[in-house]
C-alpha cells in the first residue's frame, strides 16, 4: 500500500471556530431514523427477516421465512413509536432531520405528512434498511439512484442529505458522484463538519453517531432504563457545551429509531434531556440540512496542491529544497506509506524527518555541510537559497555592523574548524544576540553531543520551511 486513504489528522490540534449562529456554544442535532417498512422482509423480495436493532434478544435472520415478532416489533416504530416523538419535538419546538429509507417513506404516506408539516428535514437513508457491504459497485451505484428517485417522488422533493448506514467501502464515494446531496453522514470521526475530496466534487460531512444513539438499548453493552440514557446524552453535552464556553463550539448527533426510544419507557429519558438543555442558553438544535448550509457558507472547501496526491516530480520540485540542497531527502519520502494526514506541515515533515534520520552518518553531514555559514561569503554575494536568505533577515543577520560580521566570520571558522559542518540554528527561533550567545555555548560541546544537535536544528529548520506552505 503506497497511498494510506484514512485521515487519521482531521481538523487538528486547533479544530476551526463553528461560529454557530446566535453565538451558540453547542449544536444539539436530533436524528430520527424511519426504517420501519425498509427492513430486511420476505414481503420486500429479501431472502430473509430482518435481525437487527429489535427487542428481541439475540435475533437471527429467518431464511424464506417471515418473522411475525420483528415485523410487529418494526410495525410499533410507525404505528405508536413515531407519533410518540412527533408530539415530543414538535411540543418542545424542535425541529429533527429524518433519515428516511425511501421504500419506508413510500409505505407510510401519514407519518411523511406530519414530517412536512413539522418542516422537519428528510434526508436519505437509503432505498432499502438493509446490508450494503458485499454489494457489487454496480448494483450500490444502482440502489442510491432509485433511492433518490423514490424519495423524490415520495416527498416531492430530492433528498440533500444523506446516511446509508449500513454502507460499503463505496458508499460516500458513489453518493458524493450522483451529485445533488449536501451532505453526507457514513462517518462517525469528528465532532465537526469536515469536506472529503471525490475528484472534481468537494462532498460536506456530517459525522453522525452511534454512541449517543437509541440503538445502544438493542445492543450489548447497552442502555437498558430511560435514565441511563439521558445521563449518557447529559455527560456529553456537558463535556461539548463546556468546550464551547472555552471557544471551541462542537456538534452532538443523537441517533433515534421510532421502534426503540419510542416505547414509552426508554422515550422517558428522552424527554429528560430536552428538558434538560432547554435549560441553558446559547444552544442551538438545528436540522442538519442548517448545519450543512451553515458551514459551507462559514467553512467553504479549500482545495491546494496535497503531497499524499502528488506525482514523483512535482513532489521533489516542491520539497526536495526543504532540506537544504538534499533532494534526495524527498525523493525517499515520496516512496513513504503518505497519506491524509501527511498533507499538513506536522505530517510532511515527519515523513522527511523519518528519512533524515534513517539516513546514514555520511549522509547526514553532507546534509550539514550544504548549509551555507551564517552571515557568511555565500550571504554577501547573495547567493543563498530563497529559503536561507529570507531566514537569515528575518533574524536581521543581513544588516550587520562591521564589528558584528567580523565577529560570526571567527565564530564560524572556529566552529567549522573544530567540528567539521557549519553552526547551523533555527534562525526564526532567535535573534542576534541569542544566536551568539548559543555559538558561544555549542562550541564546548563534544563532537557527537553537536553533531546530534546540529541534526536537530536541520529539522527545525525544516519544520518552519514547511509552516510556510502547508496547513498546520
Amino acid at each position: 500500500m503506497h497511498r494510506y486513504p484514512r485521515d487519521l489528522h482531521g481538523h487538528g490540534p486547533t479544530p476551526p471556530d463553528a461560529q454557530w449562529p446566535g453565538g451558540a456554544k453547542i449544536a444539539v442535532q436530533f436524528v430520527l431514523n424511519y426504517e420501519e417498512g425498509g427492513e430486511n422482509c420476505i414481503l420486500h423480495g429479501d431472502a430473509a427477516s430482518e435481525a437487527f436493532l429489535s427487542d428481541i434478544p439475540g435475533a437471527a435472520p429467518w431464511p424464506g421465512q417471515r418473522h411475525w415478532n420483528m415485523e410487529s416489533i418494526y410495525d410499533y416504530g410507525a404505528r405508536a413509536g413515531f407519533w410518540r416523538l412527533h408530539r415530543l419535538f414538535t411540543g418542545a419546538g424542535i425541529p429533527v432531520t429524518i433519515y428516511g429509507v425511501a421504500t419506508a417513506l413510500a409505505r407510510s404516506p401519514a407519518q411523511v405528512e406530519a414530517m412536512q408539516a413539522a418542516d422537519w428535514e428528510i434526508a436519505s437513508h437509503g432505498l432499502k434498511w438493509v446490508d450494503h457491504k458485499d454489494m457489487p459497485e454496480a448494483e450500490e451505484r444502482a440502489a442510491i439512484a432509485e433511492a433518490i428517485r423514490l424519495h423524490t417522488e415520495v416527498t416531492g422533493q430530492r433528498p440533500r442529505g444523506w446516511y446509508t448506514g449500513r454502507c460499503s467501502v463505496n458508499t460516500l464515494r458513489l453518493v458524493a458522484e450522483a451529485g445533488g446531496i449536501d451532505y453526507i453522514s457514513d462517518t462517525y470521526d469528528d465532532d465537526l463538519p469536515h469536506w472529503m475530496q471525490f475528484g472534481d466534487r468537494d462532498q460536506l460531512i456530517i459525522p453522525y453517531t452511534l454512541e449517543a444513539n437509541d440503538m445502544r438499548f438493542a445492543t450489548a453493552p447497552g442502555y437498558v432504563t430511560g435514565e441511563q440514557f439521558f445521563q449518557y446524552l447529559k455527560d456529553a453535552f456537558d463535556v461539548l457545551y463546556a468546550e464551547g464556553e472555552g471557544g471551541a463550539p462542537k456538534m452532538m448527533s443523537i441517533g433515534l429509531h421510532c421502534r426503540l426510544i419510542g416505547r414509552p419507557g426508554k422515550l422517558a429519558g428522552l424527554k429528560r434531556f430536552i428538558d434538560y438543555i432547554q435549560g441553558f442558553d446559547h444552544v442551538w438544535t438545528p436540522r442538519r440540512i442548517d448545519i450543512a448550509r451553515h458551514w459551507a457558507t462559514t467553512h467553504p472547501p479549500a482545495r491546494f496542491d496535497r503531497p499524499s496526491q502528488m506525482s514523483r516530480e512535482a513532489f521533489v520540485a516542491r520539497f526536495g529544497s526543504i532540506f537544504e540542497h538534499s533532494p534526495w531527502i524527498a525523493e525517499r519520502a515520496f516512496d513513504l506509506e503518505l497519506g491524509p494526514a501527511h498533507d499538513t506541515a506536522v505530517g510532511l515533515h515527519s515523513a522527511l524527518a523519518r528519512m533524515f534520520r534513517s539516513a546514514t552518518e555520511a549522509e547526514r553531514l553532507a546534509v550539514l555541510t550544504a548549509h551555507p555559514d551564517l552571515a557568511g561569503k555565500l550571504a554577501a554575494a547573495k547567493r543563498l537559497t530563497a529559503e536561507s536568505t529570507s531566514e537569515q533577515a528575518g533574524a536581521g543577520l543581513d544588516a550587520l555592523t562591521d564589528d558584528e560580521r567580523a565577529t560570526f566570520t571567527r565564530l564560524n571558522a572556529a566552529y567549522t574548524a573544530r567540528f567539521g559542518f557549519p553552526f547551523i540554528i533555527a534562525v526564526r527561533d532567535h535573534d542576534k544576540a541569542a544566536i551568539l550567545a548559543a555559538f558561544h555555548a555549542r562550541l564546548e560541546n563534544d563532537r557527537d553531543t553537536e553533531f546530534a544537535t546540529a541534526c536537530a536544528q536541520v529539522e527545525r529548520i525544516a519544520r518552519h520551511r514547511l509552516n510556510d506552505i502547508l496547513p498546520h
